[in-house]
């Protein structure tokens, strides 16, 4: 799948008509049917729906639409990468960052290989499966993902290699008015999907140990760690997050831990796939993992 075809789908989708999308896609009527008919020849298969006017894009083509915005996305961020690395004669480094870890730990590497060591870095953040799907890709030269003692079964797969940062904590926190006088028994609760990692976090190593008598009633499921951040402060209800994504709201009084609730230890680990690694990307991992722990994990 090439980025023009999906660009050029994407307009059709946007702008609703051949006609439009060939003005946004700078191109005449008859040449973007031409190229649109030549997509269709290369994949074997017809794109839109000719028996209606305007012509209208195949219901399951369309139900395709948020995989071909993000290969697109995922395409034109390679090209920048190519370019960039390129230019530099290829110097630079990528990595990639768990989404509840990229605001407090990707500052801090960044400091240490950009200003330390002089290299360029490229961050890029994901949920835990995919910054390892981003190593196995090659699209990272390393992550920087959460792990548990108490996991069941391996952590991170032995294909990997990997090293401690350092240490979270995974804390009950809700806005305080939650807590002024009202009964424990049932909770209003900001819960993870359970095939997400937090999710299994809490599924298996603070569901169980819930008190006798304590009830959680979900109010809203994300699996977007900041997303729950802002539901903890809007009041919804009582989320499990990181301490350090949350240490300044609990120190301005915008968030109280509950402290009758149970929390859960976190390692920090930078991650990468076994040598042999180009020069960069070794001299970035042995300086990372030579450095004391990143400040807030310590």
């Amino acid at each position: 799948m090439q980025l023009d075809w999906i660009e050029d789908i994407l307009a059709v989708i946007d702008t609703g008509s051949l006609a439009r999308a060939a003005e946004r896609r700078f191109l005449t009527q008859p040449a973007f049917t031409r190229r649109v008919r030549s997509i269709e020849e290369r994949l074997g298969t017809p794109l839109f729906d000719r028996s209606r006017k305007p012509v209208t894009i195949l219901p399951g083509v369309m139900a395709m639409e948020p995989e071909l915005r993000e290969l697109g996305a995922r395409l034109r961020r390679l090209e920048r990468d190519l370019k960039v690395s390129v230019e530099r004669g290829g110097h630079g480094v990528t990595f990639v960052c768990q989404h509840a870890l990229t605001t407090a730990v990707s500052p801090w590497i960044v400091r240490q290989l950009a200003e330390t060591q002089d290299l360029p870095v490229r961050v890029r953040s994901g949920n835990a499966d995919a910054c390892l799907m981003q190593l196995l890709s090659g699209e990272a030269d390393f992550a920087v993902t959460y792990d548990w003692p108490e996991a069941p079964g391996p952590g991170i797969p032995l294909t990997f290699e990997s090293e401690i940062l350092g240490y979270d904590r995974l804390v009950p926190v809700c806005a305080p008015h939650l807590l002024d006088g009202a009964g424990r028994e049932e909770l209003p609760a900001v819960t993870y999907p359970p095939d997400v990692f937090l999710g299994r976090v809490f599924a298996h190593s603070i569901a169980p140990v819930l008190a006798e008598g304590i009830s959680l009633v979900s109010k809203v499921e994300t699996a977007l760690t900041l997303a729950a951040c802002e539901y903890a402060l809007d009041g919804i209800g009582v989320a499990w997050l990181p301490l350090t994504l949350v240490k300044a709201h609990i120190e301005t009084g915008r968030l109280v831990q509950a402290g009758f609730l149970p929390d859960q230890k976190l390692r920090v680990l930078l991650v990468r796939l076994p040598g042999p690694h180009g020069g960069q990307s070794e001299a970035a991992w042995r300086h990372l993992t030579a450095a004391s722990a990143v400040p807030l994990l310590s």
